[in-house]
């Protein structure tokens, strides 16, 4: 019989650093044997510049464009909330879509009574 991974809590933390270290230790060892069997003395350096430009475009490009629109649109339900369209939009969704706004119910009545 084979046991799920649930089994093993240990295996559900570890997994994914053994499988990050695999990619580093892959990566390492190509550009490694670029560097000794075919000579190529700039592999490192293409590493290191494609390595921080990833980061540049992943921060610039991505990450703080999507963080302003994120902050507009959160101010924009902010002020939504308060004006209480959130909850008349939620009452005529709400009929369309019965199953699943019954587990934010019970998630959230809970902690709403303590507040």
């Amino acid at each position: 019989m084979i046991k799920s991974l649930h089994t093993y809590p240990i295996l559900n933390v570890m997994l994914l650093t053994y499988i990050w270290t695999g990619f580093f230790l892959v990566g390492f060892i190509a550009a490694l044997a670029q560097w000794l069997i075919l000579g190529d003395v700039e592999v490192f350096k293409r590493i290191m510049d494609g390595t921080f430009e990833s980061a540049r475009i992943g921060v610039m490009d991505i990450a703080l464009p999507l963080a302003g629109i994120m902050t507009l649109w959160l101010g924009i339900m902010n002020i939504g909330e308060k004006a209480g369209a959130i909850d008349f939009i939620a009452k005529i969704i709400g009929p369309f879509f019965p199953g699943y706004f019954l587990v934010c119910r019970k998630a959230i009545l809970p902690t709403a009574t303590w507040s």
